[in-house]
Protein backbone atom coordinates (compact mmCIF):
# COMPACT_ATOMS: atom_id res chain seq x y z
CA UNK A 1 0.00 0.00 0.00
CA UNK A 2 1.24 3.38 -1.17
CA UNK A 3 1.72 5.75 1.49
CA UNK A 4 0.00 9.04 1.21
CA UNK A 5 2.39 11.96 2.37
CA UNK A 6 0.07 13.77 4.45
CA UNK A 7 -0.56 10.45 6.57
CA UNK A 8 2.93 10.06 7.55
CA UNK A 9 3.61 11.59 10.75
CA UNK A 10 7.20 10.58 11.44
CA UNK A 11 8.92 11.38 8.61
CA UNK A 12 12.19 9.58 9.47
CA UNK A 13 10.89 6.23 9.57
CA UNK A 14 7.73 6.58 7.13
CA UNK A 15 4.69 5.93 10.04
CA UNK A 16 1.18 7.04 9.22
CA UNK A 17 -1.49 8.24 11.60
CA UNK A 18 -2.90 5.18 10.86
CA UNK A 19 -0.16 3.16 11.90
CA UNK A 20 0.37 4.82 15.25
CA UNK A 21 -3.65 4.99 16.15
CA UNK A 22 -4.12 1.50 15.07
CA UNK A 23 -1.25 0.62 17.44
CA UNK A 24 -2.70 1.96 20.47
CA UNK A 25 -6.14 0.56 19.65
CA UNK A 26 -4.88 -2.89 19.38
CA UNK A 27 -2.07 -3.12 22.14
CA UNK A 28 -4.18 -0.66 24.73
CA UNK A 29 -0.31 1.79 24.12
CA UNK A 30 -0.60 4.83 27.17
CA UNK A 31 3.02 6.18 26.71
CA UNK A 32 5.07 8.07 24.20
CA UNK A 33 7.97 5.01 24.48
CA UNK A 34 4.95 2.53 24.16
CA UNK A 35 4.40 4.18 20.45
CA UNK A 36 8.16 4.64 19.81
CA UNK A 37 8.83 0.80 20.33
CA UNK A 38 5.79 -0.84 18.67
CA UNK A 39 5.76 1.37 15.68
CA UNK A 40 9.66 2.93 15.73
CA UNK A 41 8.10 6.71 15.32
CA UNK A 42 10.28 9.02 16.65
CA UNK A 43 13.43 6.42 15.97
CA UNK A 44 14.64 8.03 13.45
CA UNK A 45 17.43 10.59 12.16
CA UNK A 46 15.73 13.09 13.67
CA UNK A 47 15.06 11.20 17.17
CA UNK A 48 11.60 12.42 17.79
CA UNK A 49 12.28 16.06 17.32
CA UNK A 50 9.74 16.23 13.92
CA UNK A 51 6.60 13.86 15.58
CA UNK A 52 7.18 13.19 19.28
CA UNK A 53 4.27 16.28 20.11
CA UNK A 54 2.18 14.83 16.93
CA UNK A 55 2.42 11.33 18.85
CA UNK A 56 1.50 12.61 21.53
CA UNK A 57 -1.35 14.42 20.54
CA UNK A 58 -2.63 11.50 19.12
CA UNK A 59 -2.49 8.99 21.98
CA UNK A 60 -4.24 12.21 23.89
CA UNK A 61 -6.71 11.98 21.58
CA UNK A 62 -7.52 7.66 21.23
CA UNK A 63 -7.27 7.79 25.22
CA UNK A 64 -9.41 10.78 26.13
CA UNK A 65 -6.44 12.06 28.07
CA UNK A 66 -4.70 16.00 28.12
CA UNK A 67 -1.81 16.21 26.29
CA UNK A 68 0.09 16.85 29.23
CA UNK A 69 -1.11 13.51 30.81
CA UNK A 70 1.39 11.97 28.74
CA UNK A 71 4.49 10.52 29.12
CA UNK A 72 7.02 11.93 26.85
CA UNK A 73 9.46 9.46 25.15
CA UNK A 74 12.67 9.03 26.56
CA UNK A 75 15.30 11.25 24.59
CA UNK A 76 18.57 9.87 23.43
CA UNK A 77 21.85 12.05 22.26
CA UNK A 78 21.44 12.87 18.63
CA UNK A 79 24.05 10.19 16.47
CA UNK A 80 26.01 12.70 13.93
CA UNK A 81 27.77 10.87 11.16
CA UNK A 82 31.44 12.18 11.54
CA UNK A 83 34.24 11.30 8.83
CA UNK A 84 36.96 8.79 9.15
CA UNK A 85 39.48 11.12 8.87
CA UNK A 86 38.81 12.47 11.95
CA UNK A 87 38.76 9.38 13.98
CA UNK A 88 42.04 8.35 11.95
CA UNK A 89 44.09 11.39 12.81
CA UNK A 90 42.29 11.16 16.49
CA UNK A 91 44.20 7.69 16.76
CA UNK A 92 47.64 9.43 15.44
CA UNK A 93 47.61 11.95 18.37
CA UNK A 94 47.17 8.81 21.02
CA UNK A 95 50.03 6.78 19.60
Amino acid sequence: MHKRVHDIICRCEEITEREIRGAIRQFNLRTADEVKRLTRAGMGLCQGRTCALLVEKIISEETNRKVSEIFPSSTRPPVRPIKIEFLAKKEEKES
